[in-house]
């Protein structure tokens, strides 16, 4: 090799150590995404441990201890971390929220429509009920409705019932209730109306308006430290959480994040909260039934639990196992806020049995043990041998009671009972406050049912449809409607939701099936009803509006496209929008009309041979309207304007135009309505925005909480009668 090429050489192989060396950084338990692997164990994969083998090793856990301490100390140093946000008293508060549950604003427990007002008492009330409580709240407001129209997130915000006094109010009364608020920010709204402004001042603003305490960073690993300086520049600033894992550095200005983990036997340790033991995580598991897991692995590493139940309008119940759990191990996380912060941190402390693993929490003058039983069965007898001070005095926190150790020179040895994939919490003190007193009191009533004896059972949340009156029958075809002839129709569809799968709770449940699914097939006989031809046009609805000057409770956005009292120039044969679904049934009753079923609007536009578009298999783009796909809406197009899109019976402007009301939905905690026919707005850029059911084989399920947000610029409507 000659002298350039021997140089050449050795500067690569300089360079690509020097890489090496900036990229890695010795240990042997490397993170695992957000997470840190626990101390090796001899049969740790859960099939193969034997008696004689410890689980795992005093010398194990030390070597473990003293690798991952190294790692976060290198680590810190590497991304020059800098921790003075979590001493800012204003955001002091999230050390201490653990229970988090994401709440749609749909959800009925928390807007009462009929009353017109926001019921916080009413939710936070089921919730102290059914597990104890929460510490803050994901107010929910955009997905999976965002992007039906132009409307961006802040569009959505403001359109939340009440304006900014309603929006403010209701934080407030959460704020009585000790529970901070939190909201969304979607950074991929790229696609609906441009609101103007950099997204963190739009946010920034936005919630310091209405006095919201944080914000969640939707699809964000890490919320930019932009939003971080544009909340402190409006002088209230937020708490940031983003959903996924922040690179390490973010950890120093995102005080909050989701804990989307694995579960293995042996617990792994968060990963940001090793970094930084003041750092929140609130565990999330959305779509899990069994919430055992979560909670034995938020309570062993000291941190919280995001209770999400209501997704996306899809009921996934806590059971009442879990719930009591879930009651029993924030109370105890609550009590002892200030010790699950404490830098002293030692997981993976060693305990005496086999499946049974310790975090342990030093402070100036207690200590805290968090305890989980991995095992299937209960475990008893000593479980813990600890360092023994005179005059301490040991608590098993989780029975409320008062424990006698054995003295072995220097050390305790602690018995105490665990149930099967059971909670155990040890506190050593010389003297008890009286809150940890009460706190005992409370646990030891709250022991006398063991976690076992409550079920266990799942069960999803069953739906009901409606009821709409039938109207006066009709002999003759009323002027503008068409016949539809009784048949057997073979009614197939399909809902278009983004998540959920093929879970039970997903889409709706027809009053002919026993649970909500997403696929239906029902051949059912419908007898002759008379539908408009085409829909209620701007005209249409100004006849009723001349005639009965009907002005709903609840006005916003009520026709927001009219101008003193009208339609603009040129409107009269498009469909009227921005109308919810009670201004079109006023508007049906007064024409002495309904809206239809939607099996009777699938019917009229697909006739019995099941095709999948109104005029037949194949798509034909001059058979609907261009979509419109810029981040403002045009308007929609005339009603007669397509020809080509008629059914099989004649009727008209059926898919690609404006959606249409159909069908209401409930349950318990959920209204949603069937929208049918597609609609020509299609926002880009991001795959979360409300999707497209042009086919007949498919529909929408468009989330109702209150007129005021429920009206839309691409929701209208047409009418049936029944026939004799």
């Amino acid at each position: 090799m000659t002298m350039p090429k021997l140089k050449l050489a050795c500067h690569l192989v300089s360079v690509f150590l020097c890489f090496t060396c900036v990229w890695a950084q010795d240990t042997k338990y490397p993170p695992q995404g957000e997470q840190i692997p626990g101390p090796a164990v001899e049969g740790d994969s859960h099939c193969c441990w034997r008696a004689d083998q410890d689980h795992p090793t005093a010398e194990a856990f030390r070597e473990w201890l003293a690798d991952i301490t190294h790692w976060r100390r290198e680590r810190l140093i590497r991304i020059g971390y800098d921790g003075s946000e979590y001493g800012r008293p204003e955001l002091r508060w999230t050390q201490s929220s653990f229970i988090q549950p994401q709440m749609m604003i749909h959800d009925r427990y928390f807007y009462d429509p009929l009353a017109g007002r926001y019921t916080v008492d009413r939710y936070l009330d089921d919730l102290d009920k059914r597990y104890g409580g929460i510490d803050s709240v994901l107010i929910w407001h955009t997905y999976p409705n965002i992007g039906v129209d132009d409307r961006n997130q802040y569009d959505l915000l403001h359109d939340m019932p009440g304006g900014l006094a309603g929006l403010r109010q209701m934080i407030a009364d959460f704020h009585r209730r000790g529970v901070r608020v939190l909201f969304p920010v979607m950074v991929w709204d790229q696609g609906t109306r441009d609101p103007g402004l950099p997204n963190w001042e739009a946010t920034a603003q936005a919630m310091a308006e209405i006095g919201a305490d944080g914000i969640n960073g939707d699809t964000l690993d890490g919320i930019p430290r932009a939003f971080r300086l544009a909340s402190d520049r409006t002088r209230h600033p937020l708490a940031l959480e983003p959903e996924g894992g922040p690179p390490d550095e973010a950890v120093a200005w995102n005080n909050l994040t989701w804990g989307y983990w694995k579960y293995p036997f042996v617990p792994m340790i968060s990963r940001y909260k090793w970094l930084e033991t003041r750092h929140m995580v609130n565990v999330c598991d959305r779509w899990n039934r069994d919430k055992t897991d979560n909670l034995q692995y938020a309570f062993f590493n000291g941190v919280g639990y995001e209770s999400w139940e209501n997704i996306w309008g899809i009921w996934n119940p806590i059971t009442p196992r879990d719930a009591e759990a879930l009651r029993r191990v924030a109370k105890i996380e609550r009590a002892f806020a200030d010790l699950l912060v404490s830098s002293g941190w030692e997981p993976h402390t060693p305990t005496l049995r086999y499946g049974v693993f310790a975090s342990k929490w030093p402070g100036a003058t207690q200590t805290l043990w968090t305890i989980v039983n991995r095992n299937e069965f209960a475990v008893t007898g000593p479980q813990i041998q600890v360092s023994h001070q005179a005059g301490l005095h040991y608590y098993d926190v989780w029975h409320g009671t008062e424990l006698a150790p054995t003295i072995e020179g220097g050390t305790a040895i602690l018995r105490f009972d665990l149930e099967p994939k059971g909670f155990g919490a040890l506190l050593a003190t010389r003297t008890l406050g009286a809150k940890e007193k009460q706190l005992l009191v409370e646990m030891r009533e709250l022991a006398k049912t063991p976690l076992q004896s409550f079920s266990h059972e799942w069960h999803f949340l069953p739906q009901r449809l409606v009821e709409m009156a039938a109207t006066k029958p009709a002999r003759v075809a009323p002027p503008g409607m068409v016949k539809i002839p009784e048949a057997d129709f073979r009614f197939q569809v399909s809902g278009v939701e983004i998540e959920g799968g093929d879970d039970v709770g997903v889409d709706v449940q027809y009053p002919w099936e026993n649970s909500p699914r997403r696929h239906h097939l029902h051949v059912m006989r419908i007898k002759p009803f008379y539908i408009d031809r085409y829909p209620v046009t701007n005209a249409d609805f100004k006849r009723f509006m001349d005639a009965t000057h009907y002005h709903p409770k609840d006005d916003h956005n009520f026709l927001r496209h009219w101008h003193s009292g009208s339609y603009p120039a040129g409107w009269e044969k498009k469909p009227v929008v921005w109308v919810s679904l009670e201004d079109a049934r006023a508007y049906a009753a007064w024409a002495g009309k309904r809206l239809p079923h939607e099996w009777e609007w699938q019917y009229a536009a697909q006739g019995t041979d099941g095709r999948l578009y109104p005029w037949g298999n194949a798509w034909d783009a001059s058979a609907v309207p261009a979509a419109e796909t810029g981040r403002s809406m045009r308007e929609p197009t005339d009603v007669d304007a397509y020809p080509k899109g008629a059914s099989p019976f004649g009727v008209m402007d059926l898919t690609g135009n404006v959606w249409q009301w159909t069908d209401e939905y409930q349950d318990e905690h959920t209204r949603a309505a069937i929208v049918r026919g597609g609609g020509y707005y299609q926002p880009q850029g991001s795959g979360w925005y409300f999707p497209q059911a042009y086919k007949l084989n498919e529909h929408g399920k468009y989330l109702l909480m209150a007129p005021s947000i429920d009206r839309s610029a691409a929701i209208g409507f047409r009418c049936v009668v029944d026939a004799e």
